[in-house]
């Protein structure tokens, strides 16, 4: 966490409550790998913690901001995929590199963050706002770098112009979130993670070129 960190009711964490808020924030995310959502509760987060559920309703008003506050930190990280295709090349064995490192990159956030992330999804899928907007803020940046990929593809002429560039880059990362979450899934269909990666790629470079990748 950076910047000040202030309490339920206003008043700013000294370093040893920040310490605290943290632990229980850390405690949480354990808790939210193993059990489902609705049944994680303050007291049992706060004994995990080693500490009282009076210490961390003065930080939360409940788990479900606790969990808000994970996944909006998440969310921060997770605007940092754009770093894998802003201004990346999409010519050659560049572009098969680019679609490689980008599906790498989805699928290694969602296996780091799959506990809150299942919590996001089903928030948004129930109608939640807040949760939709943090979901929409990691796929939004990978969108909008996609997006204009293709829009420079297409004013370079290596892309057709019929394409809609943001339909293009809103599925191809719907389908990459998509897959992310459903990895242990793939192992069912007898497919190994290693075959998984380059096969995804092949879609991203096709979606975004329309041409294989370059060998």
């Amino acid at each position: 966490m950076t910047g000040q960190v202030r309490t339920v009711d206003g008043r700013v964490a000294g370093r040893r409550g920040q310490a605290t808020r943290q632990k229980l924030l850390d405690c949480l995310s354990e808790m939210l790998s193993s059990s489902p959502y609705r049944d994680v509760k303050v007291i049992d987060v706060a004994r995990k913690a080693g500490t009282s559920p009076a210490t961390f309703y003065q930080y939360f008003p409940d788990v479900e901001g606790a969990v808000l506050e994970i996944a909006e930190e998440m969310a921060k990280e997770g605007a940092g995929l754009t770093e894998l295709v802003a201004g990346r090349s999409w010519v050659g064995k560049a572009g098969r590199q680019t679609a490689e490192e980008l599906v790498e990159g989805f699928l290694d956030f969602w296996r780091h963050h799959d506990a809150i992330l299942r919590v996001v999804d089903l928030g948004a899928a129930e109608g939640d706002k807040r949760f939709y907007k943090i979901r929409m803020k990691i796929l939004n940046s990978v969108t909008n770098s996609l997006t204009e990929s293709v829009k420079d593809l297409q004013a370079k002429g290596k892309v057709d112009k019929e394409v809609s560039a943001a339909a293009m880059a809103g599925s191809l990362v719907a389908m990459l979130a998509a897959v992310a979450s459903h990895q242990k899934g793939f192992t069912t269909w007898g497919v190994k993670q290693a075959e998984l990666k380059p096969n995804l790629a092949l879609l991203v470079h096709l979606g975004i070129t329309g041409k294989k990748p370059t060998r």
